[in-house]
């Protein structure tokens, strides 16, 4: 049985992916890694958006994180939940109110949004990795070669059912 969500778009996304509990974990120490260095004096223990809140990494927050967010583009999103014990893969965007607390990026953590239950106070938050240009690259790069990938199998199912005489 395949599990799904909702999307940005409305649509289903089927999860390509699910964590365990320790790999959930894990993710959420390897986000900390890069986006909660400087998090010395923020409760990052309760909600892992402190340091966004603590003003202890830069972001952008409330309208501009989401406008910020919907021009990610990437091959697959990874989807942490707040208390680091779920986790999952989607192939499309993850709308907000998927879960109270959570945390969105692509596998090389390029950027994140980091969605909290005191949107409209505090948050949601959107912020980029320090070599975020190249990371995004790579993603793009991933994404146009799927899609290449893709093309010949579109080509050949158009051309089904079409006589040739």
């Amino acid at each position: 049985m395949k599990s799904s969500h909702q999307t940005d778009a409305g649509a289903e996304s089927d999860i390509l992916r699910t964590y365990t509990k320790s790999e959930a974990a894990a993710l959420a120490a390897q986000w900390l890694d890069v986006f909660g260095k400087n998090r010395r004096g923020v409760n990052t223990k309760d909600f892992l958006w402190h340091v966004f809140s603590g003003a202890r990494y830069p972001s952008l927050s409330g309208v501009a994180a989401l406008a910020e967010y919907d021009k990610q583009v990437v091959h697959e999103y990874t989807v942490v939940s707040n208390e680091r014990d779920v986790a999952f893969v989607i192939s499309e965007r993850p709308a907000d109110k998927l879960m109270w607390d959570y945390l969105v990026f692509p596998a090389n953590f390029a950027w994140t949004m980091a969605f909290t239950h005191e949107a409209g106070w505090l948050g949601p938050y959107f912020a980029r990795h320090p070599d975020y240009a190249r990371l995004t690259a790579a993603n793009l790069a991933r994404v146009e070669k799927e899609r290449e990938a893709a093309e010949p199998v579109r080509r050949a199912d158009g051309n089904r059912g079409l006589s040739m005489h």
